[in-house]
């Protein structure tokens, strides 16, 4: 019989730690499994949800867009209220329009604060645009609402806070919202059910990059 050489030796010895990692990890995992199961089978309340995304980073829009997206592979209805946006044409827009029976879209606004410079003209079109999310919030056909930037139009004092949290909490009990927008309140964030904070980390136009379909718009 060969004798063992050194090589054959290490190869042993690397097959022994592989065999070991690879039980220590399934114990790890089989531990996490128990540990999450237990937590899915406890998880019995079945509502609407009030999801927040808020934050100085980019994505808010983009992940409520995913969950509209979602929203429509479930054969889901949707309704898209867009407050401050709205004066030029986006590629959101352009895809949702082409499921007219399944989504209703309204962009309401009229652009950047910075650019209309007219407050009671603002303060016009955030309230058409809540009387359009209105009806959204009282019909029980919509799965999910999307208030795109309303977060903007409560920070600015445009609506006010508590027509906005009475409504949402009067909507129909299966109904998703998700609210998006950057200086959320802290009445909005108490009374949501998920918040996340999109948090900045880089952004390409700090070092000169200028926005661009596909990414910002």
């Amino acid at each position: 019989m060969p004798s063992n050489t050194p090589d054959s030796s290490q190869n042993i010895a690397s097959e022994i730690e592989v065999d070991d990692a690879n039980q220590r990890h399934q114990l790890r995992m089989q531990r996490k499994k128990k540990i999450i199961d237990e937590k899915i089978a406890s998880a019995t309340i079945k509502r609407g949800l009030i999801v927040m995304n808020c934050g100085n980073g980019k994505g808010k829009s983009s992940s409520g867009l995913g969950m509209v997206m979602r929203a429509l592979g479930h054969e889901k209805k949707v309704g898209v209220v867009q407050f401050i946006k709205g004066a030029m044409s986006t590629g959101e827009e352009k895809f949702l329009r082409r499921f007219p029976d399944e989504v209703e879209f309204h962009a309401m606004g009229e652009g950047y604060t910075w650019n209309t410079q007219d407050r009671e003209r603002d303060v016009l079109k955030a309230n058409l645009a809540w009387l359009q999310a209105q009806r959204f919030l009282r019909d029980p056909s919509i799965s999910l609402v999307l208030l795109d930037e309303v977060n903007i139009a409560l920070k600015y004092h445009y609506l006010d806070v508590d027509m906005v949290i009475a409504d949402l909490q009067n909507r129909p009990m299966m109904q998703h919202v998700i609210l998006t927008g950057r200086g959320a309140l802290p009445s909005l964030i108490e009374i949501a059910d998920t918040v996340t904070e999109m948090r900045e980390v880089k952004h390409a136009f700090k070092c000169g990059v200028g926005a661009q379909e596909c990414i910002e718009w």
